[in-house]
Order: structure tokens, then C-alpha cells, then sequence
């Protein structure tokens, strides 16, 4: 094909041809030129997900900063009905798998264990040091509206063990089976049903995707809201001792990171 022709059906011009050399070059001579592309250059972190379930690895992407990357494993139940995500053997080929990337921590949703020598991050007791860090004691939990009475009850218990004032512990209303729950609607249960003498809130459930109303939340209720997903990914910071600045997710992230650096919401 003639190469005038052949740059046409391209949609370039010959003004196009001689300017794509000095943008190259221009480009190449500064590294902050170029666009994010998900390179985890700082840290990786890997999360172990249920195969059913795509929030807490989204709504970890939508949190973090240039230079971190997310990779997640998705675990099939082992067994019959019912069985833990955490039983063998899916979830150790999962650790497996995620191990090859050589990432900083592990972050896991639904129980704890311990592989490869690597952090496991577990949302409740990451969830309990945001809540020390924030000198936070009276809480109100609030769960999935697909929990069980029984799992509602065993937070008020855990909690209650871990030395924080439960004034409430209760789950999303209607009640329902397991499906996405737009932000506008925990938002506006999460500001409707908080007492005033919390000093901080933790909406449970890993499952449940909250981290977009956590910025309105804390505007409205004017105190740190906590969700399963944000204090995970808070927590594998932390613990990795990364400290680059996550915005927009909450007042947690403006703590002192283990480097000495604070980061503003």
C-alpha cells in the first residue's frame, strides 16, 4: 500500500508522523510522563476471595495508591454445602498461587491462618487496631442484611471480648438474600441508625460494598467510619510500612503510618 494511503487508513496524517517522535522523546525523558498502569512497584498485596464474591478485591483497587497492586485468588467452598472457604484444599492452592507474586501480605475476609511465612491480614483484628488508633471504645456495628441472627449476635460477643462498648450491633434492614447493595442505601441506613454516643462505626462483611459512602458518612455522623474492606487494605499498609497516601476513605488513613508520614482523607 502507498504510505500515504496506508497512514490514512490508520487515521493518522503526516503532521501525525513527525510529532510522534518528539512526543516519544519528550515522554521518555521524564518518569512522571506516563500514566498509571497498576504496577504494583511499591507493594502487592494478594486477597483471598470467595469465587462468588467481586468486592473486596474491587473495592480494594478503588482505594489504593500509585505503586500498590491488588491480586486476588478466588476460593471455591471445599466439601459439601456449606464448608469453609478456609478448608483445604482450595484455599491452600489459592495461598499458593498468590505466593509466586511475592506479595507484601495476604489479606483474608472470612477467617484466619497463617501460610508461606507472609501476613495474613484479617478484618476484624485489623479492624480492632484502626479502632484503637483512633481511641475509639463506644462502636456501632452494623452487618449485611444477609447475616444471620446468630452471626449479628457473635459480633456483639467478639467485640464485647475485645474490649470495645457495643451500643449496638445490628444487620441492614430488609432483610435479604446475598446481593450487591448500592452505596446511597448504606448510607442511608448507616446515618439513620448510629447513636449519638458512638464514637466511631464499623460496618462488617467483606461482601458488603461500603467503601463509597464512607467519605459521606463520616461528614454526616461526624465520626471515623470503618468498613471490612478499608481496614484490611489500611492494616496490609500498615504492616507492610508503605506509606503512601490514600484519599477520600476515611479518617483512618490520616494516622501516623509506621514511617512517620501522615496521609490526609
Amino acid at each position: 500500500m502507498h504510505r500515504r494511503k496506508f497512514l490514512s487508513a490508520l487515521g493518522l496524517g503526516s503532521g501525525s508522523l513527525l510529532a510522534v517522535p518528539t512526543i516519544a522523546k519528550a515522554a521518555g525523558s521524564d518518569p512522571n510522563s506516563w500514566q498509571p498502569d497498576g504496577a504494583g512497584t511499591v507493594a502487592r498485596f494478594g486477597v483471598l476471595t470467595p469465587d462468588f464474591d467481586p468486592v473486596p478485591e474491587s473495592e480494594m483497587w478503588a482505594m489504593v495508591p500509585r505503586g500498590i497492586s491488588i491480586h486476588a485468588a478466588r476460593v471455591a467452598p471445599s466439601g459439601a454445602p456449606g464448608a469453609s472457604f478456609v478448608e483445604p484444599p482450595h484455599v491452600d492452592e489459592a495461598v499458593d498461587r498468590l505466593v509466586e507474586l511475592a506479595p507484601r501480605a495476604i489479606l483474608l475476609g472470612y477467617t484466619s491462618s497463617s501460610y508461606a511465612g507472609i501476613p495474613v491480614i484479617f478484618t476484624c483484628p485489623a479492624a480492632a487496631a484502626a479502632l484503637r488508633s483512633l481511641a475509639a471504645r463506644r462502636i456501632s456495628v452494623v452487618h449485611p442484611p444477609w447475616w444471620s441472627g446468630e452471626a449479628n449476635d457473635q459480633g456483639t460477643v467478639y467485640w464485647r471480648a475485645a474490649g470495645f462498648d457495643v451500643l449496638q450491633c445490628r444487620r441492614m434492614q430488609p432483610a435479604r438474600s446475598r446481593t450487591e447493595v448500592p452505596a446511597a442505601e448504606v448510607f442511608e441506613f448507616v446515618s439513620g441508625h448510629t447513636p449519638h454516643a458512638a464514637e466511631a462505626v464499623f460496618i462488617g462483611g467483606n461482601g458488603l460494598r461500603a467503601v463509597g459512602a464512607i467519605r459521606a458518612l463520616e461528614a454526616r455522623l461526624g465520626k471515623p467510619v470503618l468498613t471490612a474492606n478499608q481496614v484490611a487494605f489500611w492494616y496490609a499498609l500498615r504492616q507492610a510500612g508503605v506509606g503512601a497516601p490514600v484519599n477520600g476513605y476515611g479518617r483512618v488513613f490520616r494516622k501516623l503510618n509506621p514511617e512517620g508520614r501522615s496521609s490526609q482523607d
